[in-house]
């Protein structure tokens, strides 16, 4: 795209948003950039290269304020209640933050006849039910199962509606994407957590699973963030509003990884399915078609999963080791 002078940035104090900030300035160095963050979140760090405001992304005025004092050329949105285990207990929280955080956002930018360009970061989880068939497009129907795909899909729609004619959208719809730090309620990180904490001998050698048998395409969070950048830079020759699977195109059976994880452990321990971490609703398997993608930006994902699963045990083994020294 060409190169933005304003750029906002919602949800970049968390996992995926942290390691993409910095890439964004590097990227646009020259960019005036804007960091929101809750203002809940009371152990806020600097982020180097971005000016931070403090505001809650479903507060309707705060986001209208921000939007038209900034008015920024990019906005990349990626604040959201992540978690699709979390959505089950908390889906009034779940539809606030997904739905709402949107709807501000976009009416803001309606109010403010902005024509930027917005990068959504939307979820694989809309197809639901339409992965009964197999490997899916951006054509397939949505039939989300749990309350966070219901929310990330009625968001989709309000952007699109919502959203000033000028302003150019980009649906990112990323698959499961994991790495170092990220939280434990996700099922890599989960596993990473358990077996660090048998290795440090704090937990019994027994690690508490859900459903082994699901497969899902999972990518590393390093190239998610590739095919952002790449999607932002060449913005302006996609079409005007554009939706893309950010997927590998390949399932892995969750019991696989839990074995390659076993491998790189230091101890033994048992497995032992917890019913409390399996879902009402789990598709057996999840795989995206990522042929939309590859063909307007060449992006295919570079990081080998043996990679990724062993970044997230070093990174579980430290996080561990840090917390118990303090």
């Amino acid at each position: 795209m060409n190169t933005p002078r304003r750029i906002l940035l919602t949800g970049g104090a968390g996992f995926v948003g942290t390691r993409l900030a910095p890439r964004l300035a590097g990227a646009f160095p020259n960019a005036e950039r804007v960091l929101l963050v809750r203002c809940d979140d009371g152990d806020n760090q600097a982020t180097p290269g971005w000016r931070t405001e403090v505001g809650d992304v479903v507060d309707r005025e705060t986001m209208a304020e921000l939007v038209a004092s900034l008015r920024p050329d990019l906005i990349v949105h990626l604040a959201a209640q992540a978690s699709v285990g979390s959505s089950a207990s908390h889906a009034a929280v779940t539809w606030e933050v997904n739905f709402g955080g949107v709807y501000a956002l976009a009416r803001a930018c309606a109010r403010a006849k902005l024509p930027t360009t917005l990068l959504f970061a939307s979820s694989g989880e809309v197809y639901g039910r339409s992965f009964l068939a197999g490997p899916v497009d951006e054509d397939a129907p949505l039939q989300p199962v749990n309350a966070y795909a219901r929310s990330k899909a009625a968001a989709e729609g309000a952007l699109h509606d919502l959203m000033p004619q000028e302003a150019r959208i980009i649906v990112a719809r990323a698959f499961n994407h994991t790495g170092a730090g990220q939280d434990a309620r996700f099922v890599i990180p989960s596993f990473a957590k358990q077996i660090a904490a048998i290795e440090q001998g704090l937990q019994a050698p027994t690690i508490q699973v859900g459903n082994l048998d699901a497969a899902r395409d999972f990518l590393d969070v390093g190239d998610v963030c590739d095919a952002y950048l790449r999607l932002i830079a060449q913005a302006d020759v996609l079409p005007h509003r554009a939706t893309f699977n950010i997927a590998s195109g390949r399932a892995y059976r969750v019991g696989d990884l839990l074995a390659r994880l076993q491998r790189l452990a230091s101890c033994d321990f048992a497995v032992e399915i917890d019913p409390l971490r399996l879902r009402p609703i789990d598709i057996p398997r999840a795989v995206g078609v990522n042929d939309r993608l590859r063909a307007a930006i060449g992006w295919m994902p570079t990081t080998p999963i043996a990679r990724t699963l062993e970044d997230v045990l070093n990174g579980a083994r430290w996080t561990l080791r840090a917390s118990n020294a303090v």
